[in-house]
């Protein structure tokens, strides 16, 4: 069991942002902005690099659930960033998809 799959079973404790059937966002416990939400399918995945085309519409509907959390707390005006890292040299540390959604600063570019 991956640490995302625990804390869908809440067998680890989050900060839980948004929640419904499929999907779980939860503030990131190492945040690297002043936002840092981690938005993953309850549905494992493993990586955006094993994605499958009937996956889509359930990756369609992290985007848009993590656009929406950044709506909702006020980001859409400043702008926020969107990173999914997949594999070892994209920087993936827990192997379950995941959309970490940043904001409350200045992001630069390139990012690292």
């Amino acid at each position: 069991m991956t640490l995302f799959e625990k804390i869908v079973a809440r067998e680890i404790p989050a900060k839980i942002a948004f929640e419904n059937d499929e999907i779980l966002a939860f503030h990131d416990v190492n945040p690297q902005a002043p936002v840092h939400i981690l938005v993953i399918p309850k549905r494992v995945i493993p990586r955006i690099a094993e994605a499958q085309a009937s996956d889509g519409a359930l990756i369609g509907r992290l985007l848009l659930t993590a656009k929406q959390i950044a709506t909702d707390l006020g980001l859409s005006e400043t702008g926020f960033r969107l990173v999914i890292n997949s594999g070892r040299n994209g920087g993936e540390t827990v192997p379950h998809l995941h959309v970490h959604l940043l904001g409350g600063r200045p992001m630069h570019w390139p990012p690292g």
